[in-house]
């Protein structure tokens, strides 16, 4: 259902913001799977969305790196989730989740997406690291913009499933 929902989003939510970059709204249900059922979802959720928006827009092109970026995202932020559900200090938990948000999306986009382009494409770091800088911002406003959601639906969701603390 995520993976269906992340692929909804990204493909009918698109907003335009650098370039040929824009804000894929699909790291909305990534951020909510991560938030209330860890990494093991977030990473599905991210890395499937991936190859099925990529199958059913553009074939293979940014495909790997992307996928295995969202890897990191989701596993990352998942665990951090994970553990900062029992804080009872709700502003620390959400500003160690938008850390864990930020170092995460460098080390997937950045670092990892980069590497993979990098040995695909024969292309310098540095070029790759340059030319996903706006999908690193793009991505990173999404998944923080996307805390405020979660937070709206943990009362919700608690009904559903007994791992939220009160």
């Amino acid at each position: 259902m995520g993976t269906a929902l992340y692929v909804v989003l990204a493909l009918c939510l698109q907003v335009p913001v650098f370039e040929n970059y824009y804000l894929c709204l699909g790291y909305v249900s990534m951020m909510v799977f991560c938030y209330f059922f860890g990494a093991a979802s977030g990473m599905t959720v991210g890395a499937l969305g991936v190859v099925l928006y990529c199958l059913l827009t553009n074939g293979l092109r940014g495909l790997p790196g992307w996928a295995a970026g969202n890897l990191v995202i989701g596993l990352v932020v998942g665990l951090t989730c994970s553990f900062t559900q029992k804080l009872e200090n709700a502003f620390l938990r959400n500003i160690i989740i938008a850390v864990a948000i930020v170092l995460s999306t460098a080390a997937g986009i950045l670092g990892l997406k980069s590497l993979v382009e990098m040995l695909l494409y024969a292309q310098p770091m540095a070029v790759r690291v340059a030319k996903n800088i706006y999908a690193f911002v793009a991505d990173v406003v999404v998944l923080i913009a996307s805390l405020p959601i979660c937070i709206c639906l943990r009362g919700p969701i608690r009904k559903f499933i007994k791992v939220l603390p009160e």
